[in-house]
């Protein structure tokens, strides 16, 4: 199980990137997101989780701890935040130059064309 849950976090993580290396901006979003997808199955796997122990600390018992849980779900709403804040951004972007291209040089030839 472990082989198969690295191997999910390798994938994830590979997509991200090749996915960020991309000229366009849709594909980058996605990247982004498969990318912080990967890193909160890292934090949550690196917690050591244990299923059918208490929440709260009882005196010679093992406990569950909370702070993987916290980290996660802490990092999802960030990571919605951020999703959301990155297509306002390119959706604007697109507005103001007509392109979607991420590395600026469609800017340069739409102001070529306009005689600028």
């Amino acid at each position: 199980m472990e082989a198969a849950f690295a191997a999910a976090i390798g994938v994830l993580c590979a997509s991200g990137i090749y996915l960020l290396l991309c000229a366009r901006v849709f594909p980058v979003i996605l990247g982004i997101t498969l990318f912080s997808y990967a890193i909160n199955l890292f934090l949550l796997g690196m917690g050591r989780l244990a299923t059918g122990k208490p929440p709260v600390v009882a005196p010679g018992a093992q406990y569950a701890d909370p702070v993987p849980q916290a980290l996660v779900l802490t990092a999802i709403v960030i990571g919605f935040a951020m999703t959301a804040f990155t297509v306002v951004l390119a959706l604007r972007s697109l507005a103001m130059t007509g392109s979607d291209h991420v590395n600026g040089e469609a800017v340069s030839s739409n102001k070529e064309k306009r005689g600028a």
